[in-house]
């Protein structure tokens, strides 16, 4: 019982490290997937494999050779000088994605909440402050308990859409869009989710003293992260076109199912935005601290107010604009890691 709680943990904070603003509120679903039509879900499907093997990699990867930081992941993956470009890239990003989740925050309490923006950003800065002073062992616990709410109410919007005129778009829905930019969006998204998943996978492998946790972990994680995908993509195709006009539309598909659940249901949306923002800023601080002399307490008020900053620019056109050209960058890292060969990947 105890090494499948461990097996959950570790399924559940990479789900959650993944699963962020854009993918809960469904803008990255959209971005990424459902807008190209039908094929959408073939390509969830490619995803969905790489987040498997990959994630697993990754944090075996990790474990092996008892990385402190993405750092040194990137430094073995790529060689001493490159490997510090690319975690200088790495961390660049990790910071944009972080003003991305604050914003989408920020959205939730705005949109849904029918609150000011502003609140919505203090609010989560606070309680983002006071988890991360307890380390990995509270991000741990805030997944735990986020993940499961996520996936039971991705049940819960299949159902509500199940039967209705548009349920069959996500087999029939067409696309304007290129074949080339159709099948290369899986591969983009997971590139681009893989290498922001770093700043907690990375240390969570090398912490984790049993190898086997990590391989089911994995596994499951991934497997979850299509499930939830292809979940999101059923619904969203089943309003589309309309949908995609709104910067949180599973917000908007939870509006018949009753005030209780949806109100559970932006708070389960607002908690997978702030499993994101966490570990973002948790793989930040770590690799701030590797490279200053200043005290974590500093490097994580700093983190949190440059990010504050950036994110009035607003939540869709920070999805928009910063994730797919991340993506395309990241997908160097993905090559690297596929690529590596150093060592087998043992799960014992």
């Amino acid at each position: 019982m105890r090494k499948l709680g461990s097996i959950l943990q570790v399924c559940f904070t990479y789900v959650g490290t993944v699963v962020g603003a854009g993918f809960a509120t469904g803008q990255e679903i959209l971005q990424f997937f459902t807008r190209y039509g039908w094929m959408a879900t073939l390509t969830i499907g490619i995803s969905s494999l790489l987040f498997v093997w990959l994630g697993i990699k990754l944090m075996l990867l990790a474990h092996d050779v008892k990385a402190r930081s993405y750092e040194d992941l990137n430094r073995l993956l790529f060689g001493e000088k490159v490997g510090e470009w690319i975690s200088l890239f790495t961390l660049i990003t990790l910071f944009g994605v972080t003003t991305v989740m604050l914003a989408g925050a920020g959205s939730v309490f705005k949109e849904q909440f029918h609150l000011p923006n502003q609140l919505g950003l203090v609010v989560t800065l606070v309680l983002a402050f006071i988890v991360l002073n307890n380390g990995m062992k509270a991000i741990l616990a805030v997944n735990s308990i986020v993940v499961p709410l996520m996936l039971s109410f991705s049940c819960i919007v299949v159902w509500d859409n199940w039967g209705i005129p548009g349920s069959n778009n996500w087999l029939q829905l067409t696309s304007d869009f290129s074949m080339v930019r159709i099948w290369f969006a899986p591969f983009l998204y997971a590139a681009f989710n893989l290498t922001m998943s770093q700043g907690v996978l990375v240390p969570l492998g090398a912490q984790t003293k049993d190898r086997s946790v990590l391989f089911w972990g994995g596994i499951s994680g991934g497997v979850i992260i299509g499930m939830m995908l292809l979940a999101g993509h059923f619904a969203l195709s089943a309003q589309m076109p309309g949908i995609s006009q709104f910067e949180i539309p599973m917000g908007h598909l939870i509006h018949n199912l009753g005030p209780l659940l949806q109100l559970l249901f932006i708070g389960v949306i607002y908690g997978e935005i702030f499993t994101t923002l966490i570990a973002d800023v948790y793989g930040l601080s770590t690799q701030l601290e590797q490279r200053t002399r200043i005290s974590r307490n500093w490097v994580l008020i700093l983190i949190l107010l440059l990010s504050y900053i950036i994110s009035q620019l607003g939540f869709k056109t920070l999805l928009s604009t910063l994730y797919p050209f991340f993506g395309l960058v990241s997908a160097a890292w993905m090559i690297m890691i596929i690529l590596y060969r150093n060592r087998p990947i043992r799960t014992n």
